[in-house]
């Protein structure tokens, strides 16, 4: 794969950067992620023209994204991808000059990944940059498209992303492996596969429930998987571990209970106490903990087994690789980054790449 600081002759070239700082709102990590090519591309004098989106509303603007990049380095906005405004602005940028474009989705041809589209884009610039890990799983425009038309390189926080996870599939044992969140349909073939490279498996979140209910127990209202996935081969495997209590919504109020318990209109929300022990306990033993996807429903607020389990990850001794925009808020917010190994940016991209080896925003910078 050919890196960006293999270039040996950036100043005064226009570079084309994809980024992906969509949770910059949420927290600063993302922008943390990309300052080492940013500040990378800068010393060398090449004039940073970068593309991001926001969320999936094609109408939103990424204005507010500049604003907070603004709090970490001197840049200007136009609103505006591919027209004149866009053109006018790039060229009279100077060598180490920082220029934000407006939210690529309001695009068409972004996500259609037309070819026109992905023309126009690398008719900005002279060298493209993918720094975009979190969303290089997609196959738009400005990930797969443009390294087509331009000398196409991995950034920095990219190429830390492929080494950290790379050696996630080959860890020092015992090793843990825990996924949260939901969609078993998804994330089935990666249970599969790493309950053949690590020694224990942790599923929890809504992943739980669908064991729960192949089991046999009653979930009540708990949230699951509708489709018709077959599990039964993995429900007496002895890596397997499930929760073994949750913080349930009952008639009754907010309770914990045992997860044989559980009546019909009961709602499971977060891991229990005694779930959150065991997982304390399997983190102080293993030599590599891997992790991906909360524990309860976070987005409802239910985050507080989710923030225990962030906490005994920081305290064990063990390499720690982490991702998923829900735990890495749990982290942020804990201020815990620097007591992880790794804290990898990419959500769905993450589990694409364990799963596949590759993701083919990848693929194209080979």
């Amino acid at each position: 794969m050919k890196r960006i600081q293999d270039e040996s002759d950036l100043r005064g070239k226009k570079v084309l950067v994809r980024v992906d700082i969509d949770d910059a709102l949420v927290n600063s990590f993302p922008i943390r992620a990309v300052l080492p090519t940013l500040s990378f591309l800068r010393n060398a004098q090449a004039k940073i023209v970068l593309l991001t989106h926001v969320g999936r509303d094609s109408h939103a603007s990424s204005e507010k994204l500049f604003k907070a990049l603004q709090k970490e380095i001197t840049l200007d906005f136009v609103p505006d991808v591919i027209g004149a405004k866009a053109r006018n602005a790039i060229s009279n940028m100077k060598d180490g000059d920082v220029l934000l474009l407006e939210n690529i989705r309001r695009e068409q041809g972004e996500i259609e990944n037309s070819g026109s589209f992905a023309r126009k884009l690398a008719g900005l610039a002279d060298i493209y940059v993918n720094d975009a890990f979190a969303v290089s799983h997609r196959q738009h425009a400005s990930i797969v498209g443009v390294p087509k038309y331009l000398p196409s390189f991995a950034g920095l926080r990219l190429q830390e992303e492929i080494k950290h996870l790379s050696r996630a599939l080959s860890p020092e044992h015992p090793a843990l492996f825990i996924i949260g969140g939901a969609k078993i349909e998804t994330k089935l073939p990666l249970i599969k596969k790493f309950l053949e490279l690590y020694d224990t498996v942790f599923i929890g979140g809504a992943l739980a429930n669908s064991f729960f209910k192949a089991k046999g127990l009653e979930i009540g209202d708990s949230i699951v998987s509708e489709s018709d996935i077959d599990i039964t081969s993995l429900l007496d495997n002895k890596k397997i571990i499930l929760p073994a209590d949750a913080i349930t919504k009952t008639r009754d109020g907010i309770v914990t209970k045992s997860v044989t318990d559980i009546k019909p209109g009961e709602k499971m929300l977060d891991a229990g106490e005694a779930t959150v022990a065991e997982l304390i306990r399997q983190c102080a033993k293993a030599k590599y903990v891997l992790w991906n996807g909360p524990l309860g429903i976070y987005e409802e607020g239910y985050d507080k087994s989710t923030k225990s389990l962030a906490q005994a990850i920081a305290d064990s001794s063990a390499h720690s690789i982490v991702g998923g925009g829900d735990t890495a808020s749990a982290i942020v917010s804990l201020s815990l980054e620097e007591k992880f190994s790794f804290l990898s940016t990419g959500g769905g991209a993450m589990l694409q790449f364990l799963l596949e080896g590759t993701l083919p925003g990848i693929e194209v910078l080979r």
